[in-house]
């Protein structure tokens, strides 16, 4: 008699090769625990509705509760021969509790089986990415009170633009986090729909209550047609976006990061305990960590890109290539946990150095829109304000100097609409305060998000 559970249809045992390549034991075992609880929500829901003795279903929730142990203890044999989680655990309970076994799969098939596990392991996943999420903001926000009065360049096209706080750019991390907190939220709404009892298609014959089961597994919904039930994919393919685009944004601040440490620009050193050295040349400290989420996030995308082909030309219901759903899903579930992870250490244990950052702010022209600016409210139009402001800015470079080394009567020689109260005008902590707009780099506006961010925060921890 073959081993395998669907073995009665076949004379001849499968090829080793074939068992080695079709099987995903090696990678779908990381969802035992959603296995064994999706299947004592169904022999709970067989015995309820009288398809299975009560005596029965309790054989079968006790080996369960055993099985789940002895992998929990990591005393479990593993088997490629049997394929997959479902079929090593189904076998293992069979072996423990005899005939009462084999009733387990009644009404259910493989189909609607890792389909349910597929959901629940997702499930749980998003909430331990937000997790992970909230400790990253944690750190920016923590980091952006402490240092709220560091004042660095802004940039645009990694050229010096205007002053900014430091803890203003810092929060613009925090967006785009609560973004991908709130995407990953649409991804767990679409992974938390119940699809057992779909069968291997078309449903089951039997009286099954599929409610209680959705009741019993904490779903909100249940799919109400069989066919996408066991086909559907979509919640895969958004846990997959949401977490590329979570993944962007780590990149971006990586490379940020990675520019600051430099000896080029010297605003950040990071912790010891989070970089390391080289081989050869013994003054190097290398930002390993940002390189490698930044290098990381690659991984993420191409998953998404193979799930989208892998689905993209699939007819309904179930296709063996849906089994290639899991490797690039768990991988990057590993990904994101781990980024995350060591960026909120990295964050906390970063070291601002604030000086050099003033000395950009200060050897440089970042404070030219505020000249413009200041002819402005002097009543000259803006396109007059620019010109006078670029030609001021060219004589500066002609003789090396910055808009705050000219005197008043310099200043005049451009436009006698210069006064006294020019050189308070161009001082960068004028020039931040000044941008006291809803959502600007003030004091003011950033203490405001960074206010908002703790209310966010506390509601969703």
């Amino acid at each position: 008699m073959s081993e395998k559970l669907w073995g009665g249809r076949f004379e001849k045992s499968t090829d080793e090769m074939i068992n080695e390549f079709q099987a995903s034991i090696n990678f779908d075992r990381r969802m035992y625990r959603e296995d064994i609880q999706g299947s004592i929500a169904h022999a709970k829901m067989l015995a309820r509705c009288e398809i299975i003795s009560a005596d029965d279903a309790e054989k079968i929730i006790a080996g369960l509760k055993k099985i789940l142990a002895q992998i929990d203890a990591g005393n479990f044999e593993f088997k490629v021969e049997l394929e997959d989680i479902h079929m090593n655990i189904e076998k293992a309970l069979t072996d423990e509790i005899g005939e009462a076994g084999g009733r387990l799969h009644t009404a259910r098939s493989r189909n609607d089986q890792v389909a349910l596990d597929t959901h629940l392991y997702v499930r749980r996943q998003v909430r331990e990415v937000q997790e992970l999420i909230l400790a990253l903001q944690k750190s920016l926000v923590d980091s952006a009170k402490k240092n709220l009065g560091v004042i660095m360049p802004g940039y645009t096209h990694l050229q010096r633009a205007q002053p900014i706080l430091f803890s203003h750019h810092l929060m613009a991390y925090f967006e785009m986090l609560q973004r991908d907190f709130e995407r990953f939220c649409g991804a767990y709404d679409r992974a938390n729909i119940m699809p057992l009892g779909a069968g291997a298609l078309a449903g089951t014959t039997f009286p099954i209550d599929r409610k209680f089961v959705a009741d019993e597994l904490k779903f909100d919904a249940i799919y109400l047609n069989s066919l996408d039930a066991v086909s559907d994919r979509d919640y895969i393919l958004e846990f997959l976006a949401a977490a590329s685009i979570l993944m962007i944004h780590l990149s971006r601040l990586s490379e940020e990061i990675i520019l600051w440490c430099s000896r080029e620009f010297n605003f950040v050193e990071l912790d010891d305990a989070h970089c390391t050295g080289s081989s050869m040349m013994p003054q190097k400290k290398n930002p390993d960590v940002p390189e490698l989420v930044r290098g990381k996030a690659g991984r993420v995308f191409g998953h998404l890109t193979a799930m989208l082909t892998t689905v993209k030309a699939l007819p309904l219901a179930y296709n063996k290539d849906l089994q290639e759903d899991k490797e690039g899903l768990f991988d990057a579930i590993d990904t994101v946990k781990f980024s995350l992870a060591v960026f909120a250490q990295i964050i906390a244990g970063m070291k601002i150095k604030s000086e050099n950052m003033r000395r950009a702010v200060e050897e440089d022209f970042s404070n030219a829109t505020d000249l413009a600016d200041y002819l402005v409210k002097k009543n000259l139009p803006f396109r007059q304000a620019h010109e006078v402001s670029g030609k001021i800015v060219h004589h500066c470079i002609e003789r090396g100097i910055y808009l705050k080394d000219l005197t008043l009567d310099e200043f005049k020689t451009f436009s006698e609409k210069f006064d006294a109260d020019i050189f308070s005008a161009i001082n960068p902590e004028t020039c931040v305060n000044a941008r006291n707009s809803l959502g600007g780099t003030s004091i003011k506006q950033v203490e405001f998000q960074i206010s908002e961010a703790c209310d966010w925060l506390s509601m969703n921890s």
